[in-house]
């Protein structure tokens, strides 16, 4: 699922990350001609001899817009550090359909950037082509990625590309809202959360004017359950949320809802489309992203915001989804080493990673980039970073995304509009939850 919003760089970054970019020098931080055996960012093919003509690859991804001139830096700078490989980025909005069809139809891309999900789901296909042997051909450390990633990124014991980006939910809050109810503090834990939540929120008769926090994303439910110590499906692949651990999360829902009052299905979308309720101070506490980031930097002295890891659950257990980006190669390219030279030059060479960053405001799947000051000392990343330590993937079962969609949103959304009571609504969630994992539990 693509948890990205497109994000403009500000000057400064941009033009800092262009100009190094244009470095044909010796190599220096950031440049992307910094190269380092050790880390295997040599762009040029192990072991190769230029031929006099450079082999053409085609890259694709359904990033547009500001995505695709972020991708088009990283092509640049890649294609400017050495005259052995050339490398065109395509958009494709229709991405996997598209892939599926050239993958046994001819004109598959060399590259693909792949939402990491979906890697049980496609890898026995045999659609991607592994890259084992490529990493332990050029000693990449496992260690310098995160672990959770490259697991995404697995099926069956094979590795199918490498991390390109990795994000988390964290918690935002408006300080002005919080001091002016008398919050010293941003919540750590569940409890402290909802007192926050009903200390912030206000309430015209009966109509919500400013939200204590908000509820609107019941697609997080797997983080309310990782924090309640719950986890969503069993070691035999079945459902594991009909329990005291799910129930324990919608118990928590219900009373932020029904009892505390402290969000009302549907104020954020109320709003209107061009309307932000945490940017314009009509929500006090928000789970989103890094994404985010620059939108709310934006507005200046006019949002004083800070960001937490999420509060832990009832009994201390810390919980958050990891997710993000990959690059793999389609087992269909007719230039799988140098397809792969490309992809370690982006993803496995702190330079290159950074300069990734730094162009995107992502945060790169390469750990030894995260050393950076660039990270280090701003300290809006920091809680993203703490929440990376702990954030897990999502469940490795091909039904799991269908699953979720079809099962357990659907009565998740009818348990908040009070139409289905929290035992209904995990009762029913396993039962079809169940079968549709049964059904899909091998890709087709």
């Amino acid at each position: 699922m693509r948890k990205w919003v497109s994000l403009i760089a500000l000057a400064g970054v941009t033009s800092a990350v262009l100009a190094g970019c244009g470095s044909s020098g010796g190599s220096s931080e950031g440049s992307p001609a910094a190269s380092s055996s050790a880390s295997g960012a040599s762009a040029a093919p192990s072991g190769s001899k230029s031929s006099g003509k450079a082999v053409e690859l085609t890259f694709w991804g359904d990033w547009s817009g500001e995505g695709q001139k972020q991708f088009q830096t990283m092509v640049d700078a890649f294609n400017k550090s050495q005259d052995q490989i050339r490398v065109k980025y395509v958009v494709q909005q229709d991405l996997i359909t598209k892939f599926l069809t050239a993958a046994t139809s001819g004109g598959s891309p060399d590259i693909m950037l792949w939402d990491r999900w979906r890697t049980s789901l496609y890898a026995p296909k045999n659609v991607l082509h592994p890259v084992d042997d490529f990493l332990q051909k050029d000693g990449l450390n496992r260690d310098d990625f995160y672990g959770e990633a490259l697991k995404e990124l697995s099926y069956n014991g094979k590795l199918y590309g490498l991390p390109l980006t990795v994000d988390a939910r964290a918690l935002f809050y408006n300080k002005k809202l919080l001091t002016d109810a008398g919050v010293s503090a941003p919540p750590t834990n569940w409890q402290e959360l909802e007192e926050a939540a009903v200390k912030t929120t206000k309430w015209d008769g009966s109509k919500l004017q400013v939200a204590g926090f908000s509820l609107g994303d019941n697609g997080l439910f797997n983080m309310y359950l990782q924090q309640a110590g719950g986890t969503m499906l069993t070691d035999d692949g079945k459902t594991n949320f009909n329990n005291d651990k799910g129930k324990a999360v919608l118990d928590y829902w219900d009373r932020l809802m029904n009892q505390d009052k402290v969000y009302k299905i549907g104020f954020e979308k109320g709003l209107g489309e061009s309307t932000d309720a945490f940017a314009t101070g009509k929500l006090a506490m928000t789970y989103t992203g890094p994404w985010m980031l620059t939108t709310y930097k934006k507005y200046g002295k006019d949002l004083d915001f800070g960001v937490v890891p999420p509060p832990a659950g009832p009994n201390g257990d810390k919980g958050a989804i990891m997710g993000g980006f990959g690059l793999v190669i389609p087992e269909a390219s007719k230039h799988q080493q140098e397809a792969w030279e490309f992809i370690k030059w982006w993803t496995a060479n702190k330079d290159n990673a950074l300069l990734w960053a730094k162009t995107s405001l992502n945060i790169p799947g390469f750990k030894p980039a995260i050393e950076d000051p660039f990270f280090q000392d701003d300290p809006f990343w920091k809680p993203f970073l703490e929440t990376l330590e702990f954030a897990k993937i999502r469940p490795q079962h091909p039904g799991y995304s269908v699953m979720e969609t079809d099962a357990l949103i659907p009565n998740l959304e009818l348990f908040q509009q009070n139409k289905q009571s929290a035992e209904d609504t995990l009762k029913k969630a396993q039962q079809q939850g169940d079968k549709l994992l049964q059904d899909n539990a091998e890709a087709k």
